[in-house]
């Protein structure tokens, strides 16, 4: 039963982690689309978007990263076993590029408090299809398992990987056409 509690926990955290590295990303593009309009807009945006960011950042992001961190410990304590499982090693090496990830979300955060990101709107959008990517190789190994199964799963992401960039591709191309940035 324990074991139980603490698995809904992480799930619990880990959806929240995700959540927060979806949307640092979509704010930090906000920030950077905010530079290019007129003042006072362009001063109001960008401190209500550093506000945000930071809230999410400190009070839902980092926090759920530990605890969803903590509670994967504690279910690797109580079956050490996984750690003896293939699935279970491929799972851990996209944590680690998951908190890579997250690492560099904290160096944009860090940038932006100085008042500029040095990356394009574009390149964020892009950017932030990499948390999806590292989502959906998650879920795939831990609900399959099997080898075979993670072998679908990264076929399946690398479709999905270039579909969401097509996609992202396709906003971008009807965004500039419709002028949907100037509203």
């Amino acid at each position: 039963m324990q074991y139980l509690y603490i698995k809904s926990l992480h799930l619990i955290f880990v959806t929240t982690w995700f959540a927060g590295l979806f949307y640092i990303i979509r704010l930090f593009i906000y920030y950077k689309e905010a530079e290019e309009k007129e003042e006072p807009s362009k001063s109001i945006l960008q401190k209500q978007y550093t506000l945000m960011t930071k809230r999410l950042w400190y009070i839902i992001t980092w926090p759920s990263a530990v605890l969803a961190s903590g509670f994967a410990i504690w279910l690797l304590i109580l079956q050490p076993v996984w750690l003896q499982t293939g699935w279970m090693i491929i799972k851990l090496g996209f944590v680690a590029l998951l908190f890579a990830y997250h690492w560099s979300c904290q160096i944009i955060y860090n940038q932006m408090k100085k008042g500029t990101i040095k990356y394009t709107s574009f390149f964020l959008r892009i950017w932030n299809e990499v948390a999806t990517i590292i989502l959906f190789a998650c879920v795939f190994l831990v609900i399959l398992k099997s080898s075979l199964g993670w072998v679908f799963g990264v076929l399946g992401i690398v479709g999905v990987s270039i579909i969401l960039m097509l996609g992202i591709k396709l906003y971008k191309i009807i965004r500039i056409k419709n002028n949907w940035d100037k509203g």
